[in-house]
């Protein structure tokens, strides 16, 4: 009875934004745009997604625990305070059509509870980008547009040497070619939970490397305010979040999510029986 409360509620809640019946002054580019704009620039990213707006609200997330500090920080970063730091949000405001049915029900529900958080943090004088640039196979009812996503998506670390500051068990570009058209990959892991204590040691790492240098950022939370420091030291830097996992996704054309072996893989041993010495081999440094 109280879920079919929840999803009624959720329901007309969704209706009265569509209709534009409830005010809504958030707009947001497409994949497509994302995409160009990154590839035709060379401005930073910083991405939000659903468990950062949750973390403003003051929730916990599973690898990262919520504070006032940090709940304080993401709004200010919501805010999108720089032209040559691009900020996306869910692009789920004004049509949900080309979501399958459950992703559909999740961002209805996601905006029952929070779209009060937008409303009042997000900048009306921005056009905001698409989170959904890194997670652009799971949600979609047609899954055709994910080879020209991909691909285009791939070109925009052409030829550059990129550094990958992830989880010990994130594994982006292991087993797969997400990473194959970049000059050279070097990493740094960065602690599995709660990484946002970490920070200084992992933005002391960072800084080690020349501005040359393109970083992708996969950490969670710890990657907001890991790409404004970076960005304001000025680095390029791409918070791409899970991109990895839908990227696998798509490769295997599952259906939908399914989990990867290579997120239990940890520490050196582990990587090494696992037959992934060319990863091990860009492992700059263990944090």
């Amino acid at each position: 009875m109280k879920r079919r409360i929840k999803d009624s509620l959720a329901a007309i809640v969704y209706f009265l934004y569509e209709k534009n019946i409830l005010h809504n002054h958030i707009k947001v580019h497409t994949i497509d745009e994302t995409i160009d704009e990154l590839l035709q620039t060379d401005k930073s990213m910083v991405r939000f997604g659903d468990g950062e707006i949750v973390m403003i609200k003051g929730g916990d997330l599973m690898l990262q625990k919520a504070s006032p500090e940090i709940a304080s920080g993401l709004a200010d970063i919501l805010a999108y305070s720089y032209d040559d730091l691009i900020v996306t949000i869910p692009g789920i405001f004004e049509t949900l059509s080309d979501h399958h049915k459950a992703s559909r029900q999740f961002w209805k529900d996601h905006l029952l509870f929070c779209r009060k958080t937008y409303e009042r943090y997000c900048n009306p004088e921005r056009i905001y980008y698409t989170t959904f640039v890194s997670r652009c196979y799971y949600y979609a009812a047609d899954r055709g547009n994910c080879d020209r996503w991909f691909a285009k998506i791939r070109k925009i670390w052409e030829n550059k040497k990129i550094v990958v500051v992830e989880g010990t068990k994130t594994h982006n570009g292991v087993g797969n070619d997400l990473f194959a058209l970049a000059a050279s990959v070097e990493r740094i892991i960065c602690p599995p939970r709660d990484a946002y204590a970490a920070i200084p040691r992992i933005l002391s790492a960072c800084e080690a490397y020349g501005k040359d240098r393109l970083f992708l950022l996969s950490v969670g939370v710890a990657a907001k305010f890991l790409a404004l420091e970076l960005f304001r030291k000025g680095y390029r830097v791409l918070d791409i979040g899970n991109m990895d996992l839908e990227y696998e996704w798509y490769v295997r054309q599952t259906p939908d999510k399914c989990k990867l072996g290579k997120h239990e893989i940890e520490g050196e041993a582990a990587n090494r029986e696992a037959g992934y010495t060319e990863y091990l081999s860009q492992v700059k440094m263990w944090l």
